[in-house]
């Protein structure tokens, strides 16, 4: 409820009242907010003192406008801590979701002059290539793409790591992850990431490349991803220090 004579600020009250509802999901992913014309009538305070609220609310990223159509609730996007190492299953895990993967192709392929640097592996080597979309609660966030040597994994099936990556590696054959390295940066959705995410061609996607090395002396590259994000869906942090 709006509280006139509080010393908080009207469009405070508002904007924190609209957040409670998106919290308690009494307002879903995708619902139609009341127009500004509906707020003000109901509150009998101003357009501009909810427009101010509905401002800083599309500024957090908890609503989004269409031209035309109104304000709606935002999906709330999955979050990746970079200050650490770990699988998408297990990011997804740690949230409480469930992660699955479709796969599209596995392949074994001879690795090009840029792919056989980045692996340290000879041009002539075979690298195995998986491409897979992975999903969060059955919702398409990520197109992925891995490539690893086959001198270090071998001979194997999708099967065998149709879940995580990272989990066969450790797990089954009892590498251990030392560190990687990562890029990320703002792309647009091409034809093939726009038909697998579900969205439309030229949306806004994140694209991050990472190359993973062995906890070993010769810090041996393990993996080279690609992973395209949907924006709409995903979002990085991470904790910066100041030296």
């Amino acid at each position: 409820m709006i509280n006139k004579q509080s010393h908080i600020p009207i469009y405070y009250q508002l904007e924190e009242e609209i957040k409670s509802m998106i919290h308690t999901k009494q307002l879903k992913a995708g619902d139609l907010l009341p127009s500004e014309r509906e707020y003000a009538e109901k509150y009998a305070i101003s357009r501009m003192t909810v427009r101010q609220a509905i401002n800083n609310l599309v500024k957090e990223g908890l609503v989004y406008r269409e031209k035309g159509k109104g304000t709606f609730v935002a999906d709330k996007k999955f979050e990746q801590d970079l200050s650490g190492l770990t699988s998408f299953s297990e990011d997804m895990r740690n949230r409480g979701l469930s992660p699955s993967n479709k796969l599209i192709s596995f392949d074994f392929i001879k690795a090009d002059e840029q792919l056989a640097s980045t692996l340290s592996i000879s041009p002539t080597d075979l690298v195995c290539k998986i491409k897979r979309i992975r999903l969060a609660d059955n919702e398409p966030v990520a197109l992925e793409t891995i490539y690893t040597p086959k001198t270090i994994v071998g001979e194997m099936n999708y099967q065998e790591f149709s879940h995580s990556f990272y989990d066969y590696l450790e797990k089954k054959l009892h590498f251990k992850i030392g560190f990687g390295y990562q890029t990320i940066e703002a792309s647009l959705a091409s034809d093939e990431e726009a038909t697998h995410l579900k969205i439309k061609k030229d949306s806004p996607v994140l694209v991050m490349e990472r190359t993973s090395f062995l906890q070993n002396e010769e810090q041996t590259p393990i993996e080279f991803v690609t992973s395209t994000y949907r924006a709409d869906k995903y979002k990085f942090k991470m904790k910066m220090k100041r030296d």
